[in-house]
């Protein structure tokens, strides 16, 4: 598996022959120029995991590309005239051989009294977990986990946490488009995942991590 981020939220996820990009946002323009997407995946429907013009750059590139996501994006995309799929909770898709499954229906809370969320993680060839906006653990083993480490919606201990809880082989960070210096939120992780076996990778913009 090959995984190149784009900046914050996105990633491009190369298993065999399926190339699947997660949550272009507005957070980084770096996936506008990719090509031959087979399948864009949405978590949910904030800018910086849904930018509209972004999707469209991309689908403009890749016109075949299919878009699977929830009720909650669905709607943002129905008012563009996108069409995609609904991949939520506990459904699967099949992406040139490489299992796609659903996981959680809800974006974690920000504060008690704001509306929520459809969120949905992707689980990608049993093998790379991406959360969205949440810190769910899916029901099944994770080996690469793609870990939000800074949100206004979680802190730092319970991102940690988080991971030790999920067990991956291996944890790279991800929703850090806001960060001017990561500093501290990429040796944090890595100072207490080590001791739990969980090797921690950090994956800059525009560059890749390769998977055996």
């Amino acid at each position: 598996m090959k995984i190149t981020k784009f900046g914050h939220s996105c990633l491009l996820v190369e298993e065999g022959d399926a190339r699947i990009l997660i949550d272009p946002g507005s957070y980084s323009t770096l996936q506008n120029d990719a090509r031959n997407i087979d399948a864009i995946l949405i978590t949910h429907e904030h800018q910086d995991h849904l930018s509209i013009e972004s999707l469209r750059a991309i689908l403009k590139n890749s016109p075949e590309a299919k878009i699977y996501t929830n009720a909650g994006v669905g709607e943002k995309l129905k008012a563009e005239n996108i069409p995609f799929e609904f991949l939520e909770d506990a459904q699967r898709v099949i992406v040139k051989g490489a299992l796609v499954e659903g996981f959680g229906r809800d974006h974690a809370i920000i504060y008690p009294s704001l509306p929520r969320f459809d969120n949905t993680g992707y689980l990608i060839a049993g093998r790379l977990f991406h959360p969205g906006d949440a810190l769910l653990v899916p029901s099944k083993p994770v080996e690469i986990l793609a870990l939000p480490v800074i949100a206004p919606w979680s802190k730092i201990s319970e991102v940690i946490d988080y991971a030790k809880t999920v067990k991956p082989k291996i944890a790279f960070p991800i929703h850090d488009g806001m960060l001017k210096n990561p500093g501290g939120y990429s040796k944090w992780p890595e100072t207490f995942l080590a001791p739990e076996g969980i090797e921690w990778k950090v994956i800059e913009d525009g560059k890749s991590l390769e998977v055996n």
